[in-house]
């Protein structure tokens, strides 16, 4: 009996601890898109923000978006060549990059990268505080640290995965034609007859919610560290695991909302 009331609280607990982090997650992401749309606007912040989330991810969104094309295009062509069907390759690549592997790769690549290094970087301000400092300098730290990056991320992340779509498809096409020994035109024709604008519109509303939830919780659990610098290296590794998980399950939610039907 006493197992059984000991497992009850630890669920009840667990529930209220759940609880009490969505409510905090989500008036700090309230207070943040505020904070948007109220001036001042650090300009300076966001183009550094931007440059960071987009520019400087470019590389290893770019690599991953190729090979990943270029994976499904040979795997499909393993599966599909028992049933003749090889036909539709085309088609499977340019409709799995645009819905889903352009925005999902993209967000775990840039949720590794940037989401830790926002972590790293205001927890690394609150334990020495500076955030602090902002406040006596009549700075308010979440329009100066916060808001520039949420705007960020919801500009940039949408940019990455237009380009990780076009370099996907371009990976499948490159194995297609040059290994497979696919007709490059009768190629080029089936992905344009696949091509639909509600899939890539679609990855791009996914990917402006991505960037939104990735430097979310970058900022989220950086601006709540404590406990100096082992603070800030638990903060960093929530941030990426909490981000990963909020991707792929809204990444679920968008999916099943659009395409169920």
């Amino acid at each position: 009996m006493d197992m059984a009331l000991d497992l009850v609280a630890g669920i009840g607990r667990a529930t209220l601890s759940l609880l009490r982090a969505t409510g905090a997650i989500t008036l700090f992401a309230l207070s943040g898109l505020s904070h948007i749309v109220r001036p001042p606007f650090y300009g300076r912040v966001f183009w550094g923000s931007f440059l960071e989330t987009g520019f400087f991810s470019l590389p290893v969104v770019a690599l991953t978006a190729l090979f990943s094309g270029g994976v499904i295009a040979l795997q499909s062509y393993t599966g599909f060549a028992q049933y003749h069907a090889q036909s539709a390759i085309a088609g499977i690549v340019v409709l799995a990059v645009t819905r889903e592997l352009g925005p999902v790769l993209a967000g775990l690549m840039v949720a590794g990268r940037v989401g830790a290094a926002m972590a790293a970087q205001i927890g690394t301000m609150r334990v020495t505080d500076q955030i602090d400092a902002l406040d006596t300098l009549s700075t308010n730290p979440m329009k100066y640290l916060v808001a520039p990056r949420l705007l960020a991320g919801l500009v940039a992340l949408p940019l990455l995965v237009l380009i990780a779509d076009v370099l996907g498809v371009a990976g499948g096409f490159l194995v297609a034609v040059v290994k497979l020994d696919f007709s490059a035109t009768a190629y080029i024709t089936a992905t344009l007859n696949a091509l639909k604008t509600e899939d890539v519109t679609v990855g791009l509303v996914k990917a402006a919610l991505f960037g939104f939830l990735i430097t979310l919780m970058g900022c989220y659990h950086g601006y709540n560290s404590k406990g100096g610098a082992e603070g800030v290296g638990s903060a960093t590794t929530a941030a990426v695991v909490a981000a990963s998980i909020l991707l792929l399950a809204f990444d679920y939610l968008i999916t099943d909302l659009f395409f169920s039907h």
